[in-house]
C-alpha cells in the first residue's frame, strides 16, 4: 500500500472540530499513529523510528515497537556519518531515507539526534554526531534537508540536555544558561534555523528541575519565539509528566497513545480554567498542519534497494578514520604479498549498528571477510580465525590458539576488534571505555606471532587505545558502518578509497581525563554540568592534556599542504562577517580528500572562553598535484559568546585568532583579525556595582557628583581603595558613614535615566 494524496483545509477543519476532538488530536491513536478525525476526512498518519534507517514495525510486530521491522537500508549511524565531515553526503542519505519512508507510508522519521557527546560513556553516543555543536548541527541539518526534500518530516531530538541514559526519564540536568546556549542548544538552533524540521521531540529529562515536556522557556520562548520554529513539538515516547501543563508550555503531541488519559486531563483542565482553550486550539492546529503536510504528496511505489546499498557503502568508507599507519602498511597490496590473515569474529559477523529503538532490519549485510575474499580472489590468499566470541569477556584457549597459528603463517594480520552489543545501547550507559579483556589478550598474542598487525575497530563510541595500540602498525576506526560497512572498510583497506574520515570526538589517553568525571551520571536524580563549556576538545585543550587522537584527526593515503591564508573583515560591528581563504595542495601520488578546519580563539576576553572552538570546515577532494583555493566565511556567532546579563549574543571588540588546521591539535596556519564588536554592557539596576557604574559615562558622572564633598569622594576614584570597591554594589556603598547619597537617591536616578 502506498500513500495517497489528500488536500486538507486545515483552518476549516479546525473551525469544525469540537473541543473533545481537538483534545483527542493531541494524543496518539496507538504506538506509531497520530489520531485521525474520520467525520472530517482527517487521516491517521504514521511516524516511526530512525534515524540512520527506517524502522517501521511490521503488522504482526509487538505493540511496543521493539520487534521485527520491515526491511530497510541501514546506513552508518551518526557516530560514523559525522566522521565523514561531509554534509553533501549526509543530505544524499537523507534523501534516500525520505524515499524509503514514502514507499512505506511513513509521514515522519524520528531523527536525527543532535545531543552532545558530553561523556564517552553515554550509551547512546552511536546515535549522536559529535562533541562539537557546529559539526553536529551542520551534519544534522543536511540530513533533515535531505529527508524533507522528499516531503517526509523529521523529528529533531532529544530536546534538550539529554546526554546520558542513566535515569534518563527523571534526572535533572543542572546546567547554567550560557553553557546551554553555547553547547547543548546550539546544534538544535542551527538545524531549526537552516532546515525547519517538521517536528522537534522533547526529551525525557528535566532541565534545572523542570521536565522538558513542561518547559515553556525551552519549548515556546526559545524554540518558537527566538529561533522561529514553525512545526510541532512531540514528546519522546513516554516523556509526558503532566499533560495539561505540557500543552500550556508548548508540547503539542503526546506519543504513544495514552489511551485517552491525556485527552481527559486536557478537557478537565479547560473546564477548571487552568488551561486555556486557545492553547488547545494552537496545539491541535499544529497537529493538523503536520498531517496536511504529510498527505500533500504523490505516491512512491518503491525505492531502489541496490542504489541505496551502494550509497550505504560509500558512506561507510567515508566514515572510516585512519588513526595511524606506520611505514605505510596500508593500503594492502592487492597483487603482491603473502597470505592475509583475518582475525576476529567481527570480520565474519559484523556489528554494524547500535541497539535499542534505532535498530534497523537491513535489506542485506556485507561482512569484511566475504568482501576481502571476493576482492583478493586469485591474487592473495585470505585465511580466517574467529579469535573470540562476540559477547565473551573470557578468552577461549582454542580460539586464541587457532588465531595465533593463522597469524603466524600470514604476511599481515588484520585484527577486527570492537565493542559487543551489550556494551552500548539505548537504556544504559557504558561502565568503562575499554575493549573486552579477551580481545586485548588475543591482540597481544597475535602481535607476538606476527609484527605486521592492522587493528580494525567496530564501535559506536570512543574506546581507549593507549594501552595496546603499540602492538599494531596501523589502527583503523571503522565505527558502526551500517549494512555495507564491511565493503566500505575493505574499499579503504585495499586503497580503492583513500581514507578521508576525521574524528568527530576526541580519543583521550585515559577515561580519568574526561571532563565529566565526577559529574556523570549524577545521583539523587540530579546531574551537574560542572565542566561548563569545556566538553570534548575544549576541555583537553584548556587543561593541556595529552590525547591519544585529537578531535578532527584522520590520516590519508596522500598528503596535503596548506598555504597563503588570508583573513578579511567583510562586515564589522555587532554582526561581523569574516572571509577566510587559503590554498590546499595534494602533494602525494593518490587522489584524496582533506578536511580543512577553522578554529577561532579569543585570547583576551572579559569572560572565560574555550582555548579554541571549531567555527567552519570544508571537505575538498583533490587529484595528485592539484591545488585549490578554499574559501569559508565566519559569521558573528563564530566570535560571539552568550551574555546572560544582556540575554543575548555578544561579540567583544578586540583581536581574535583564526587558526586553520587538520585537527584541533594540528594547526597549520594562523592569522589575527580585529573586530569592533558590540556593546555588552549590562543594564544598570539597584544591585549594580561601583565598577559597573564607572563603566557607564552617565552613571559615572552622577556617582562622581554625589561623592563630591564627602570624605570618601577623592579617595574612591582612581585609587587603590576605589579599585577594592569596584565589586561593591552601589546601594551598599550608600549605607557607608559619610556617603552623601541614599538608596532612595539611587532608585530615583535609575528610574529617571
Amino acid at each position: 500500500m502506498t500513500d495517497t494524496y489528500v488536500d486538507l483545509d486545515e483552518r476549516a477543519i479546525l473551525a469544525a472540530l469540537t473541543l473533545e476532538e481537538k483534545a483527542s488530536l493531541l494524543d496518539g491513536s496507538d504506538f506509531w499513529h497520530l489520531q485521525g478525525i474520520e467525520r472530517l476526512g482527517v487521516p491517521s498518519v504514521m511516524v516511526t523510528d530512525g534515524p540512520h534507517g527506517l524502522r517501521k514495525q511490521a503488522d504482526e510486530a509487538d505493540h511496543v515497537g521493539l520487534g521485527n521491522s520491515v526491511p530497510a537500508t541501514c546506513f552508518p549511524p551518526a557516530a560514523g556519518l559525522a566522521s565523514s565531515w561531509d554534509p553533501a553526503l549526509a543530505q544524499r542519505i537523507g534523501q534516500a531515507l525520505g524515499d524509503e519512508c514514502r514507499a512505506n507510508d511513513v509521514a515522519v522519521l524520528l531523527g536525527p539526534g543532535v545531543n552532545m557527546k558530553r561523556s564517552p560513556l553515554c550509551g547512546r553516543n552511536f546515535e549522536y554526531f559529535s562533541e562539537d555543536p557546529l559539526l553536529a548541527g551542520v551534519m544534522a541539518a543536511a540530513v533533515v534537508n535531505g529527508v524533507q526534500s522528499r516531503q517526509v518530516g523529521t523529528s529533531l531530538k532529544h530536546f534538550a540536555a539529554n546526554n546520558q541514559e542513566d535515569d534518563r526519564l527523571r534526572v535533572s540536568a543542572e546546567v547554567d544558561e550560557r553553557t546551554l546556549r553555547e553547547i547543548y542548544l546550539a546544534a538544535f538552533e542551527r538545524v531549526v534555523k537552516e532546515a525547519q524540521p517538521w517536528t522537534v521531540m522533547c526529551s525525557y529529562n528535566r532541565i534545572n528541575g523542570t521536565y522538558a515536556s513542561e518547559d515553556r522557556w525551552l519549548l515556546t520562548e526559545v524554540l518558537r519565539g527566538e529561533w522561529g520554529f514553525q512545526g510541532l513539538v512531540v514528546s519522546d515516547w513516554g516523556a509526558v509528566n503532566r499533560r495539561d501543563v505540557g500543552v500550556a508550555a508548548g508540547l503539542d503531541l503526546e506519543m504513544p497513545s495514552s489511551g485517552g488519559a491525556g485527552t481527559k486531563l486536557i478537557l478537565e483542565a479547560v473546564a477548571a480554567g487552568t488551561l486555556s482553550e486557545t492553547d488547545v486550539d494552537r496545539a491541535a492546529g499544529r497537529v493538523l498542519s503536520l498531517i496536511a503536510q504529510s498527505t500533500k504528496r504523490q505516491p512512491l511505489e518503491a525505492f531502489d534497494t541496490a542504489a541505496h546499498h551502494a550509497l550505504a557503502r560509500e558512506a561507510a568508507a567515508a566514515s572510516v578514520v585512519l588513526l595511524r599507519n606506520d611505514d605505510g602498511i596500508l593500503p594492502l597490496d592487492t597483487e603482491q604479498g603473502g597470505t592475509v590473515a583475518v582475525i576476529g569474529e567481527f570480520a565474519r559477523t559484523p556489528r554494524y549498528q547500535g541497539a535499542g529503538s534505532s535498530q534497523v532490519n537491513p535489506t542485506r549485510v556485507e561482512s569484511a571477510l566475504d568482501c576481502l575474499r571476493a576482492e583478493l580472489d586469485g591474487k592473495r590468499q585470505v585465511s580466517f580465525a574467529a579469535g573470540f566470541e562476540l559477547d565473551g569477556d573470557q578468552s577461549d584457549p582454542a580460539l586464541v590458539a587457532e588465531a595465533i597459528r593463522v597469524a603466524a603463517a600470514a604476511d599481515v594480520a588484520l585484527v577486527f576488534l570492537g565493542l559487543p552489543a551489550s556494551y552500548e545501547s539505548e537504556g544504559w550507559d557504558r561502565e568503562h571505555m575499554n575493549l573486552p579483556a579477551a580481545q586485548l589478550d588475543l591482540l597481544a598474542k597475535v602481535a607476538a606471532a606476527n609484527p605486521n598487525v592492522v587493528v580494525v575497530l567496530a564501535n559506536g563510541s570512543a574506546v581507549l587505545v593507549s594501552g595496546w595500540e603499540h602492538q599494531a602498525r596501523a589502527l583503523v576506526e571503522g565505527w558502526l558502518g551500517g549494512q555495507a560497512g564491511g565493503a566500505g572498510l575493505v574499499d579503504v583497506l585495499l586503497g580503492k578509497v583513500s581514507p578521508a574520515g576525521r574524528l568527530a570526538e576526541t580519543i583521550p589517553v585515559a577515561y580519568e581525563h574526561n571532563p565529566a568525571l565526577g559529574n556523570f551520571p549524577g545521583d539523587n536524580q540530579k546531574v551537574y554540568y560542572g565542566e561548563g563549556l569545556l566538553i570534548g576538545y575544549r576541555w583537553y585543550d584548556a587543561r593541556q592534556l595529552p590525547v591519544s587522537y585529537p578531535f578532527g584527526h584522520g590520516l590519508s593515503y596522500t598528503s596535503f599542504d596548506y598555504a597563503d591564508l588570508t583573513v578579511d573583515v567583510v562586515e564589522d560591528g555587532p554582526e561581523p562577517r569574516v572571509a577566510v581563504s587559503l590554498t590546499v595542495t595534494n602533494t602525494g601520488a593518490r587522489a584524496g580528500a582533506e578536511v580543512v578546519q577553522v578554529y577561532v580563539s579569543d585570547p583576551v576576553a572579559s569572560v572565560h572562553r574555550p582555548t579554541q572552538e571549531l567555527r567552519a570546515f570544508a571537505k575538498v577532494m583533490l587529484e595528485p598535484g592539484e591545488t585549490r583555493r578554499v574559501e569559508l566565511e565566519l559569521d558573528d556567532r563564530a566570535f560571539a559568546y552568550w551574555h546572560p546579563g544582556v540575554s543575548g549574543w555578544v561579540v567583544e571588540g578586540g583581536e581574535f585568532q583564526v587558526l586553520v588546521g587538520a585537527s584541533s591539535r594540528h594547526i597549520r596556519l594562523t592569522a589575527s583579525v580585529i573586530l569592533a564588536g558590540s556593546d555588552a554592557r549590562v543594564p544598570l539596576h539597584i544591585d549594580s556595582t561601583f565598577g559597573e557604574f564607572q563603566a557607564v559615562p552617565e552613571a559615572a558622572d552622577w556617582l562622581t557628583a554625589q561623592l563630591e564633598g564627602s570624605p570618601f569622594g577623592e579617595r574612591l576614584v582612581g585609587t587603590e581603595l576605589g579599585r577594592m570597591l569596584l565589586t561593591v554594589p552601589v546601594r551598599r556603598l550608600a549605607r557607608f558613614p559619610g556617603i552623601s547619597f541614599t538608596e532612595a537617591d539611587l532608585e530615583t536616578f535609575l528610574l529617571e535615566r
